[in-house]
């Protein structure tokens, strides 16, 4: 399947996206009411089994190949000092993701998950957005490109997330560009910025939505300017999982800030997709009502990274082995009432 080579192409299939299969989630659905259980007993487990049935497109459902997919980029606006933690420290962690050594690694172990990290341009961050876009068009589309052609095959689950200095800055700009509300109303700490530092990193999100918002109308073109390759990556990587019939799971706050171009400019697009946890960082639990997501976790967790997604395929795993191996009535001998 092509990566798309321009904003427009990106937005032509935005406009004519796939649909869930009512079949396979009705076949699903039906198996479920006739499984050793009370109707609704295992809550949210079974409307997982039914989600994953119907974007799969197939009855039953699996969670017998996840990937955990994370994508790394700088960002010029760190100069800005709205991080606790230098621009260095994105290219350390890659190499940590690469050995073995992050909290992800562990999780995706746990979970049975193929890891992969994409660095983008590590040593080139994007512009400065309060100064100018973040990226050109070209950058741009070659970032979402990225992310599209990162998706793995075979596949039947990912959890999706990031790694960044300064792309919590990015995230809180999108989201206020994108639903409004005042840049502290999107703004936390972070890697651990309080107080008057804090203050400053809002000053930096209202500055570069200021300078961007009129100029940018188009969700698509809004990422362009105040996102960051490692952003646009995951709205690629997202976007061509929704046509490869693959669920998604996913992560915090910046995650949840590259899933919000994809609703804003087509409602629906995230349909695929399930918030793994909320984050503690406070934007994203307000995004979340926004994107009309019911996280499966809330662990007061803000590494990023994919770790709270990564949690979650434990839960997707839960979910299609309950159904998948639970007897029905009539096999296990059980009356139904």
């Amino acid at each position: 399947m092509r990566k798309p080579a321009s904003i427009d192409e990106i937005s032509k299939i935005l406009a004519d996206l796939p649909t869930a299969d009512d079949s396979a989630a009705a076949d699903t659905r039906a198996r479920d009411g006739i499984l050793t259980k009370p109707p609704g007993a295992l809550g949210r487990l079974e409307e997982i089994a039914v989600w994953l049935s119907a974007w799969q497109g197939k009855a039953p459902p699996s969670a017998e190949k996840p990937a955990v997919l994370v994508f790394a980029g700088n960002h010029g606006v760190a100069a800005r000092g709205v991080s606790a933690f230098p621009a260095d420290v994105t290219v350390q962690m890659v190499a940590n993701f690469e050995r073995g050594g992050a909290a992800v690694n562990q999780l995706s172990h746990v979970a049975g998950a193929a890891f992969k990290i994409v660095p983008l341009d590590l040593n080139t961050p994007t512009e400065d957005f309060t100064r100018a876009p973040a990226m050109s068009e070209d950058g741009f589309v070659a970032a979402f490109g990225a992310g599209w052609e990162a998706v793995p095959k075979p596949c039947d689950l990912l959890a999706i997330g990031e790694m960044g200095i300064g792309n919590t800055t990015a995230a809180a700009a999108l989201c206020m560009a994108l639903f409004g509300g005042d840049a502290l109303d999107w703004t936390g700490p972070g890697t651990g910025v309080q107080g008057e530092a804090l203050s400053a990193k809002a000053q930096v999100v209202q500055e570069g939505v200021a300078l961007h918002r009129d100029a940018g109308h188009a969700p698509i073109d809004l990422l362009r300017r105040l996102g960051g390759r490692e952003i646009a990556a995951m709205a690629g990587a997202i976007l061509r999982a929704r046509l490869e019939n693959i669920p998604v799971l996913l992560d915090g706050y910046v995650c949840g800030a590259a899933a919000a171009v994809l609703h804003v400019a087509a409602p629906g697009a995230l349909d695929h997709t399930l918030a793994g946890h909320t984050s503690a960082e406070p934007g994203h639990r307000k995004l979340l009502v926004e994107l009309g997501k019911k996280p499966l976790l809330d662990l007061g967790m803000r590494l990023g990274e994919a770790s709270g997604a990564a949690l979650a395929i434990n839960i997707v795993k839960a979910a299609c082995a309950c159904h998948t191996g639970m007897a029905t009535f009539a096999e296990a001998g059980v009356s139904d009432g």
